[in-house]
């Protein structure tokens, strides 16, 4: 964090509403006369949004999880350099749908790959830079994906068993607090509007 700026996460199991939650929480952020910058990852870049199309491409299912984490830890690294540290230096609130949690969860506890080598891996990416606070959406799996009402992509499409152990990797970064990380159950769009307000309030 750099001057009055604040780095908000909103992560967790697909269909959890991140996105929807994104932007009532840019929306609420402005009305209190805040700078907000709302940014997802991967993307948010030109070369992010490359590398988007390509890790999200249900084509690519022969990825190897290795690969799919430094490919996530490009998106991030320039999402880092472009956007994220000037608009913090610029004293505006970033708030951005997913982040390391999700590596983390899903190509660690869900792919296999090492805890230590991907938070060793994405400090490097990024310099050394943490969210204030990162904000778990909870949903059960099998509910969150029957909420996807287009075609999946190929981090969806994989077995429920996958998605299952993705939750488990966010509930377990909750119980640490590990990068700042809170729980909030995913319930109806206003009542977590509400939780994620009072969390959001507690580091502005």
């Amino acid at each position: 964090m750099t001057g009055e700026g604040r780095f908000l996460v909103l992560d967790g199991p697909d269909g959890s509403g991140k996105s929807t939650q994104a932007s009532r929480l840019c929306a609420w952020l402005a009305a209190e006369g805040r700078r907000v910058a709302h940014l997802r990852d991967p993307g948010g870049t030109r070369i992010g949004e490359k590398i988007r199309a390509l890790l999200l491409d249900p084509e690519h299912r022969e990825i190897d999880v290795r690969a799919e984490v430094l490919l996530f830890m490009a998106s991030r690294a320039q999402l880092a350099a472009e956007r994220i540290r000037p608009a913090l230096s610029r004293g505006e609130v970033v708030v951005c749908e997913r982040w390391i949690g999700a590596t983390l969860s899903y190509q660690g506890r869900g792919g296999g790959g090492g805890e230590e080598e991907i938070l060793s891996l994405c400090a490097y990416a990024v310099g050394g830079l943490r969210p204030d606070l990162m904000l778990i959406l909870d949903v059960d799996p099998a509910e969150g994906l029957a909420r996807i009402g287009r075609p999946r992509d190929l981090m969806e499409e994989r077995p429920l068993d996958y998605h299952r152990r993705v939750r488990e990797g966010f509930l377990d970064l909750a119980s640490r607090g590990l990068l700042e990380a809170r729980l909030i159950p995913a319930g109806g769009p206003d009542a977590v509007e509400a939780s994620i307000r009072s969390a959001v309030s507690d580091v502005l």
